[in-house]
């Protein structure tokens, strides 16, 4: 445990800052009047802390505000509005004596622009392979004799084209695709590259771009590195397999006031659960 709790401006602290601002006609107060909407003033964290909730619930604007009180190392950008530091001298934060090697948030962009980078790479050596390709056959079937020194690098690389087949001789000269994997693959790699031992992580809906099995990897690398290592998480998902993270601490921000919920309890959770049941027969058949 690194936080113990955050607390939020309730709707009467809000209410006495708009009155002292310029009277001027905003397109948005964001983050102001999104959580106060929902009566939700303070959470208590556990070492594992879900934020459950539908689109426009406010779980991204919780991770959001946390990370920029903590100041959370984050890679991509985000919703900031001009309000965004007046709200957050609203915030307190209350943290133990101990301080994590590593702040970080991680948002389902971060993701995406991993997955879009190794693509880039593996298209960029997907070309490189052609031009290798071409080398070789040029190479192997060149006539050509030695004039002089200058020569030596071409004659060299003639005698090895013909010494090799063409796939070993493009494979030497040529490093393998940085990920042969798929997106699912590469995204779930990005989370264990990125966490570390002993450190605080803000995941904002990690399930994206992860199949079922990669979930559930997923849920059981966090456990391990709750329970073993050291870590805390502040979550905000609806994935049912993240939701049962065992010892997790869920609020329900689409109920209001926000409240603590088993994971068995919420309308996504349920909604599975009365799927399946309904086709139970289908499965045992």
């Amino acid at each position: 445990m690194y936080l113990k709790s955050i607390t939020f401006p309730d709707k009467e602290s809000e209410f006495d800052f708009f009155i002292g601002i310029k009277r001027k006609v905003y397109n948005t107060y964001y983050p102001f009047q999104v959580l106060s909407k929902k009566e939700l003033s303070r959470l208590d964290l556990a070492p594992v802390t879900i934020l459950y909730g539908g689109n426009g619930s406010g779980k991204t604007t919780v991770l959001n505000i946390v990370a920029e009180k903590i100041g959370a190392q984050r890679d991509a950008l985000y919703n900031k509005s001009s309000f965004f530091p007046a709200y957050l001298d609203f915030c307190s934060v209350e943290q133990t004596f101990d301080e994590p090697v590593h702040k970080r948030i991680i948002t389902s962009d971060d993701v995406f622009d991993y997955i879009l980078t190794l693509r880039s790479v593996n298209d960029g050596i997907d070309e490189k392979r052609e031009e290798v390709f071409d080398e070789y056959l040029e190479a192997k079937f060149a006539t050509f004799q030695l004039k002089s020194l200058d020569d030596y690098d071409e004659l060299k690389k003639m005698t090895e084209a013909r010494r090799k087949t063409q796939s070993r001789y493009v494979r030497e000269h040529l490093m393998s695709n940085v990920r042969e994997q798929s997106n699912g693959e590469s995204a779930f790699r990005y989370f264990i590259e990125k966490m570390d031992e002993n450190s605080l992580y803000l995941l904002d809906e990690p399930e994206n771009s992860l199949s079922p099995d990669k979930q559930l990897e997923l849920k059981q690398f966090i456990e391990d590195s709750a329970r073993f290592f050291g870590c805390q998480f502040i979550i905000s998902t609806h994935s049912p397999f993240l939701l049962s993270l065992e010892g997790a601490k869920v609020y329900d921000l689409d109920s209001e006031p926000v409240t603590v919920r088993k994971w068995t309890e919420l309308e996504h959770v349920r909604s599975y659960y009365d799927f399946f049941s309904k086709y139970k027969d289908s499965f045992e058949s």
